[in-house]
């Protein structure tokens, strides 16, 4: 079997390579027309040159699981906006698809922590439509749009958290269907547990990223292993090996708090149970070392016996 590793968004030892350069819309609402447009096709080639960038170094490191910036764009999902971000771009958009399907790389998006569909508030479930919306469009100029994935938190439970997964499920279904099934759920570390996350997975036919993390912060009932036959029959219908997602707490008062680096003691009970569990998996490292986290963990994974490290993020067993 394997395990192949990734991380999020910025490859630290690369020089000014952040691929999430911004503006405000303060700041941009007092420039005029013009420069309005100039700064926007600024921020937008930067940060997609340095996105190609990263993905090089991801080549070269062996690293072939990676999250790509939600900030790409510049104020794209901003009502009061509203700029054609792809046309310009086209060829930068086409080039990073090339590399992730020439190099069989697994990106990915994790639209923001408003990007909600359990809100009583219609604007707020039109908000998450338009950002899901704008993360898919990338995705369609990449030519990626059948195969990678948009991840997404349920949401809050706004006091009723039975009331609020019914919503869940009301305002999920009014997403574009082509959306819907580019889309995963992932457990979070105070209101959905895994199981509950699972569960409405298992409903909607959705594949359900794990997060080993906000499971033992915020654990339910159900043991890992019991939840591993469930979690891997959600990817099946994707062709796809199930993606997890590993960090661990700052500190013993910081428990969700992301340390720099994944603690071995801590990540190995999961790596254990998929190594019983016998399947591939990918799994993404959420630290904040980013890069040289990832590369860290596999490299004091592939010393243990029985794993043997055959690239800079890819482990056999």
């Amino acid at each position: 079997m394997i395990l192949r590793f990734g991380y999020v968004s910025m490859a630290l030892p690369l020089w000014e390579a952040s691929p999430s350069h911004t503006i405000t819309f303060t700041n941009w609402k007092k420039l005029d027309e013009t420069s309005r447009a100039e700064k926007l096709l600024t921020i937008t080639e930067r940060n997609l040159k340095n996105t190609i960038r990263i993905l090089h170094y991801n080549i070269a490191h062996g690293i072939l699981v990676y999250r790509m910036s939600s900030s790409l764009i510049p104020l794209a999902a901003h009502p009061e906006v509203d700029w054609e971000f792809i046309s310009p771009f086209e060829h930068l958009f086409k080039e990073i698809g090339e590399m992730v399907r020439n190099y069989g790389m697994r990106v990915s998006f994790h639209p923001g922590q408003f990007t909600l569909f359990t809100s009583k508030q219609a604007h707020v479930t039109n908000n998450a439509i338009v950002d899901m919306t704008y993360h898919f469009k990338m995705l369609q100029a990449m030519g990626l749009e059948k195969e990678a994935m948009l991840n997404i938190h349920v949401g809050g439970a706004y006091g009723d958290k039975d009331a609020s997964i019914s919503r869940f499920y009301q305002n999920f279904q009014k997403l574009d269907s082509t959306i819907r099934m580019q889309t995963t759920l992932e457990n979070d570390d105070k209101t959905y547990t895994a199981e509950e996350t699972l569960a409405i997975c298992e409903k909607l036919k959705v594949p359900f990223v794990f997060d080993y993390h906000h499971y033992i912060v915020n654990k339910g009932d159900c043991e890992l292993e019991e939840l591993l036959p469930r979690i891997f029959a959600t990817w099946e219908h994707t062709g796809k090996v199930p993606k997890f997602h590993l960090s661990s707490p700052k500190s013993e008062k910081m428990l969700r708090a992301h340390a720099d680096y994944v603690d071995m003691d801590f990540a190995f009970p999961l790596i254990k149970a998929l190594k019983d569990f016998g399947k591939s998996a990918d799994i993404m490292i959420e630290a904040k070392a980013k890069d040289l986290a990832c590369l860290r963990f596999v490299e004091e994974l592939g010393k243990l016996r029985g794993f043997k490290r055959i690239s800079g993020g890819i482990i056999e067993i």
